[in-house]
């Protein structure tokens, strides 16, 4: 008797071929009620831009809803096809954490669908966690296999450089709200089941005024190819910031890959402090950009080191097009432009 090989799998990485984007529409049940006008603008600049290079997965709240996006992605002479509209229940809208994690198993796309409790119990998320299966069950995936997880993990909390690297914080990944009892070898090893992770490096630093996530890695450093990680800089020494940033530097300059070379690492500013209503400080970061095929959405907030963002990213990305996003209707909720997003890797629709 024969068994068969263990399956290879691994995580893409972001700019590899994609299939679609997800996003999950805000509506008036959610903390964006009061400003959904606007962050509902935001979200069609967001549909509209990756319109432009690939299909998009939209969930929303009621029927009424969806034939107002449909109608208004028509006027904006979005090919229906290029759309896949369902009603689906919400909490909210970041979709890249409740939305499904994609491997390549023996290069084949199979969907995984994590546990998601709003990073530890923060905020309502039982509508959230059913999302990804709903979907599903709605062939939004057009049958591609899918795997329920019995495991909490969020898709901010995870960097993939594609070829068995994954980047992450313990300050995530290790919160007892999340997965009691975890520590870094039981984390690891449920990384090395899921996705065929071959090493993981931890950065213990990285603090964002205004974060809800525990320090997702997604909002502080960055793949943009196997040899560079982009991550944010904080240059004022009587910031908040200044100590913890710099200290995650240092650890990011301790880092090597695979073959024991250094990582190509390059700054980017932090934008100017952001304030919410009452008054606190919002985490804005241009490291929550999302690489689609062919472009980079790149948030933008209205501020003098928009330019210099834009112009470091495209320098790191120069095959493709920069799409500036402005995201300080999504900043109000104390996330940005990836946050609401999760790119769907070729192989999924057809």
């Amino acid at each position: 008797m024969s068994c068969s090989a263990t399956p290879k799998r691994r995580l893409p990485a972001e700019w590899e071929p994609q299939s679609a984007v997800m996003l999950t529409w805000p509506h008036t049940q959610t903390d964006w009620a009061e400003d959904l006008e606007e962050v509902e603008e935001t979200f069609f600049e967001i549909a509209l831009a990756v319109c432009q290079y690939q299909q998009l997965i939209i969930s929303c709240q009621s029927f009424e809803q969806l034939e107002q996006i449909a109608n208004r992605l028509a006027a904006n002479d979005i090919p229906p096809e290029n759309v896949r509209l369902f009603c689906v229940p919400s909490n909210d809208s970041w979709c890249r954490d409740h939305g499904p994690l994609t491997i390549l198993e023996n290069e084949e796309a199979v969907l995984l669908d994590f546990k998601f409790n709003a990073w530890g119990g923060k905020f309502d998320f039982e509508k959230d966690n059913v999302i990804t299966r709903t979907l599903d069950e709605l062939d939004a995936f057009d049958g591609a296999p899918i795997r329920h997880v019995d495991y909490i993990l969020e898709g901010g909390g995870i960097e993939s450089d594609g070829a068995g690297t994954l980047l992450t914080t313990s300050t995530c990944l290790l919160t007892p709200t999340r997965n009691a009892g975890s520590t870094r070898e039981s984390v690891e090893g449920q990384l090395r089941k899921s996705f065929g992770a071959e090493r993981v490096l931890w950065l213990d630093h990285g603090y964002l005024a205004g974060d809800d996530t525990d320090s997702h890695i997604d909002t502080l450093a960055r793949f943009c190819d196997p040899a560079t990680i982009c991550y944010v800089a904080c240059e004022d020494p009587e910031d908040e910031h200044y100590e913890s940033l710099a200290a995650m530097r240092g650890q990011l300059e301790a880092m090597v890959q695979a073959d024991g070379s250094a990582y190509r690492l390059v700054a980017l500013p932090m934008p100017t402090a952001q304030f919410g209503p009452e008054g606190e400080r919002l985490p804005a970061t241009y490291a929550n950009f999302l690489i689609i095929n062919d472009a980079v959405l790149v948030p933008t907030y209205d501020c003098p080191e928009d330019e210099k963002a834009l112009r470091i990213l495209a320098e790191l990305f120069p095959d493709r097009t920069l799409e500036a996003i402005d995201c300080r209707s999504l900043i109000r909720q104390h996330g940005s432009l990836h946050c609401v997003t999760m790119q769907l890797p070729a192989g999924i629709l057809g």
